[in-house]
């Protein structure tokens, strides 16, 4: 009689310890997330709700009455320093990276005696606080008669954005083989031509990094824009501040919800637009020392 073969019973299948750990980061991640847009939902609900409604007590309910009337009147008074902000932030936070990209170009690929030097100074500019300049930096444009404007609030955040602007560039242009320029140079090409030719076409990245970081920057500016700009001049975050009812008894909080979404749409935009080259140019080493 030939013998019989039992094959072995399979012992029961249990979870594996990753799936327990990715359910955990997952319970983190997703707490963490509803803490931080616990704000955004206030924000946003408060925003829509009537003067009646806006109230402690009632700050995490749903309008019972949904208005877009807060939306249209801060808009009328937001409106026309939301342009000052835009020419604000356009030719300052250009003009600031196109600067950073020449000199963090010159930096990484065009060594010259004291360049170390040189970008060290470059450095120490990240490092000198708005408080430390704002009394000698107004006396200096009221003596040429620059005061009032938008242009010296322009000046100042193209200056403050040159350091970090040409740390960005420079280090990204630092990953760039050396082979590459040195072969433009055998072919006669200098090191303007070298720049526009070969540097430029992959400098999106950095210059994503460098337009987010100045547009932010120059955005959400406040000291500069009280000490060194005239009412007429005021961008959003100044008459966002003027939103706050002064001299009323009664705060328009709901007023207050929907400038301050009013105000924050347009960098949100950028984020969104940008985001993904933003995270490119982290990755190829715009911000790595």
């Amino acid at each position: 009689m030939a013998a019989t073969t039992t094959s072995p019973v399979p012992a029961p299948r249990t979870a594996a310890p990753g799936r327990y750990a990715s359910a955990a980061k997952f319970t983190v991640l997703l707490v963490i997330a509803v803490v931080f847009l616990m704000p955004m939902y206030m924000l946003l609900v408060t925003s829509f709700k009537p003067f009646s409604e806006a109230t402690a007590d009632q700050a995490w309910l749903l309008p019972r009455t949904w208005t877009l009337d807060n939306w249209v009147s801060v808009w009328d008074r937001l409106s026309p320093a939301l342009w000052n902000s835009v020419r604000l932030v356009v030719p300052s936070s250009i003009i600031a990276a196109v600067l950073g990209s020449l000199n963090g170009y010159v930096l990484a690929k065009w060594r010259f005696p004291y360049a170390d030097l040189v970008f060290t100074l470059f450095l120490f500019g990240m490092f000198i606080p708005y408080q430390a300049v704002m009394i000698p930096l107004q006396q200096m444009l009221v003596s040429a008669d620059l005061m009032g404007g938008l242009f010296p609030l322009v000046l100042a955040h193209i200056v403050y954005g040159i350091p970090i602007c040409t740390l960005i560039f420079r280090n990204f242009y630092a990953a760039i083989p050396d082979g590459i320029v040195e072969a433009s140079r055998v072919d006669g090409a200098g090191i303007l031509r070298t720049y526009v030719s070969i540097i430029l076409p992959v400098s999106a990245p950095a210059f994503a990094v460098t337009l987010i970081w100045q547009i932010t920057s120059a955005w959400n500016d406040f000291l500069f824009a009280v000490f060194l700009t005239g009412p007429d001049s005021w961008p959003v975050t100044v008459q966002l501040n003027n939103i706050a009812g002064s001299g009323s008894a009664a705060v328009p909080y709901n007023e207050q919800m929907a400038g301050a979404l009013l105000a924050s749409l347009p960098t949100l935009v950028i984020y969104l637009v940008l985001g993904r080259y933003f995270m490119r140019g982290l990755m190829a080493g715009a911000l790595k020392g």
